[in-house]
């Protein structure tokens, strides 16, 4: 086939770099455009020297022409942007894969209350396919507009998701602890992100409420089949890149033996090549998947008080993010979804 003609708009981020950093070397992507309105006509590897020799484009203004000849464009821009030209791109037959928030949550009130605006194409919202691969393989097959799944809600519903979906325990009582990278807070300037802020500390953050909580809480009502009681408590750690989520819930069986959970697991991911559930009694780690798509899973009874503990790490930037949308745009084109993103991760 030929290759995919690939537009990015907002290209300068972490995850902008991100996407490039992965589909330069994609054997069925082909970059054509990449916009940016602060360094329109800086040459991409001035940027990011790390891609000097891998491409020759130069960032450009997004003008809504430019894309007339791209297959599918990857909006990386803050919540809110992809939204006011989603209708223009699928009008054009272009397909777009948002990996912002603006299509993410079903309920567009929930939306706006979560992110303080108001929705500019609110008839799409409904028309857009989750991007969690291990949930909506058939939908985005044939899918035109994809919200790619937050880094947070990643790794947290790939986590309970064989739990929910087998009824082994009480819904109204799950909780997430999860602690994530620096990076996922963006490449933008802030005082709490500099390196002396950040560097040897720790700490919790919007723990009355997250906004990727109404996301985690949809996904786990849908496997469910109703409503969800979910704690999500997300904390900054002083690394650049992972995920952590160390998920709690209460077996309905409390004798239940864990290995019976652990072959549900097995079972339940046997044939997605981006999940690995560990052997019994590991504890994954976030440099075991630094810079790959994978996401690893340990499954514990904790002890004392028989609750199951699951632990599920990603790299927030690509499986938590870039990995992941071009995992998407592989099941949107007839590709196998590993292409371009089977690397192994980077350690140390």
């Amino acid at each position: 086939m030929s290759k995919i003609k690939i537009g990015i708009i907002g290209g300068t981020g972490y995850t902008g770099v991100e996407l490039l950093r992965l589909l330069l070397v994609h054997p069925n992507a082909e970059v054509i455009l990449i916009t940016s309105r602060s360094e329109s006509g800086r040459a991409v590897s001035d940027l990011f020297p790390s891609l000097r020799g891998f491409t020759d484009l130069a960032f450009t203004k997004p003008e809504p022409s430019s894309f007339n000849h791209c297959d599918v464009v990857f909006s990386a821009t803050p919540n809110g942007i992809a939204m006011t030209h989603a209708r223009e791109l699928l009008d054009k037959g272009v397909k777009l894969i948002d990996l912002a928030a603006d299509f993410r949550i079903k309920d567009v009130s929930v939306w706006s209350e979560w992110y303080g605006m108001v929705h500019a194409c609110p008839e799409l919202v409904e028309q857009a396919v989750y991007g969690l691969p291990e949930v909506n393989m058939a939908s985005l097959k044939n899918a035109q507009l994809v919200a790619n799944p937050g880094c947070y809600p990643t790794a947290t519903t790939l986590g309970f998701l064989p739990l929910i979906e087998s009824g082994l325990v009480d819904v109204s009582d799950l909780v997430a602890d999860a602690k994530s990278g620096v990076t996922g807070a963006g490449r933008g300037a802030s005082v709490a992100n500099l390196y002396s802020e950040v560097n040897d500390n720790f700490k919790a953050y919007a723990v009355a409420g997250h906004r990727h909580h109404p996301e985690i809480s949809q996904n786990l009502a849908e496997a469910a089949g109703g409503a969800v009681g979910l704690t999500f408590v997300p904390h900054l750690t002083p690394m650049l890149r992972g995920i952590h989520a160390t998920l709690y819930a209460n077996l309905l069986n409390l004798d239940q033996p864990i290995e019976e959970i652990h072959a549900i697991y097995e079972a339940r991911y046997h044939n997605e090549p981006f999940v690995d559930v560990l052997p019994l009694g590991s504890h994954p780690d976030t440099r075991s998947v630094k810079t790959s798509n994978m996401c690893r899973i340990g499954l514990h009874k904790a002890g004392g008080s028989g609750k199951l503990v699951v632990l599920s790490v990603i790299d927030n930037l690509t499986k938590g993010a870039a990995g992941q949308a071009i995992q998407n745009m592989n099941i949107m084109f007839g590709l196998d979804q590993t292409v371009g993103i089977s690397n192994p991760a980077v350690q140390p």
